[in-house]
């Protein structure tokens, strides 16, 4: 399992980003697969999640502001961050994993949220 996240960078609070995870090493296009994100000195928690079968599960600090999809062609999961707040700032994972602590995860990417 490799995964390879990307898009991270500074943002203005309300402004938006789209973050990008190239997957290779299983079958993507049927994965459950997760966005995690670990603010700092906190601990890793879980952002959102999209389902083999295509349904999508939001944490309630994002829902309505976060949107996550997958370009199976492209073997990419994607997290659209809208609205972004001052308590988004974190490294941003994606993962495999279907529970903690959820080992199968790329390196990161970080996101900052700062006027």
């Amino acid at each position: 399992v490799q995964l390879v996240e990307s898009g991270g960078g500074l943002v203005q609070p309300g402004g938006s980003l789209r973050l990008s995870c190239v997957a290779s090493g299983f079958a993507f296009s049927d994965a459950d697969m997760r966005w995690l994100r670990q603010a700092p000195g906190k601990p890793l928690e879980w952002v959102a999640t999209l389902y083999g079968g295509r349904a999508t599960h939001y944490a309630d600090t994002v829902r309505g502001r976060f949107a996550i999809s997958r370009d199976i062609s492209k073997n990419t999961l994607y997290l659209q961050m809208d609205s972004l707040k001052p308590e988004d700032t974190a490294v941003y994972y994606c993962s495999k994993s279907s529970s903690k602590p959820w080992t199968e995860r790329g390196q990161g990417t970080q996101v900052t949220v700062s006027s």
